[in-house]
């Protein structure tokens, strides 16, 4: 679901939202991807906002075009999408985190203990 309201643009929402239906399995390889006519008539925004979203994912090799047919997810995307992700999280989030909890004055133990319990004891 795009949040039109964000201070996110809408095409990186677009392309974050095709990415979350290949993680999820909602849409697998060589399965054709919503239209960039499908994504502004639902979400009522430009046709070239929702390509700039699309052909940010075949600059990636996630999609690719099909001519005259559309977009379809390329094999291998689910592993370059978590790929990417985990760069990201270990890049920009996990050290988001560490500063917080610093801030908070949260021991690495606690830390990894609300982890633990959040994800089941695992």
């Amino acid at each position: 679901m795009l949040d039109l309201s964000s201070d996110k643009s809408i095409y990186v929402q677009i392309a974050e939202l095709i990415e979350n239906e290949i993680l999820i399995g909602n849409l697998n390889e060589e399965e054709q991807a919503p239209s960039t006519n499908q994504f502004a008539k639902i979400y009522q925004i430009n046709p070239a906002t929702a390509g700039k979203g699309l052909n940010i994912l075949v600059d990636e090799g996630i999609l690719y075009k099909k001519r005259g047919i559309g977009m379809f997810v390329a094999e291998g995307a689910r592993k370059k999408i978590i790929k990417k992700r985990q760069l990201s999280f270990f890049k920009e989030i996990l050290p988001e985190i560490i500063m917080e909890a610093d801030r908070l004055e949260i021991s690495i133990d606690e830390l990894i203990d609300y982890i633990k319990e959040l994800r089941g004891g695992k």
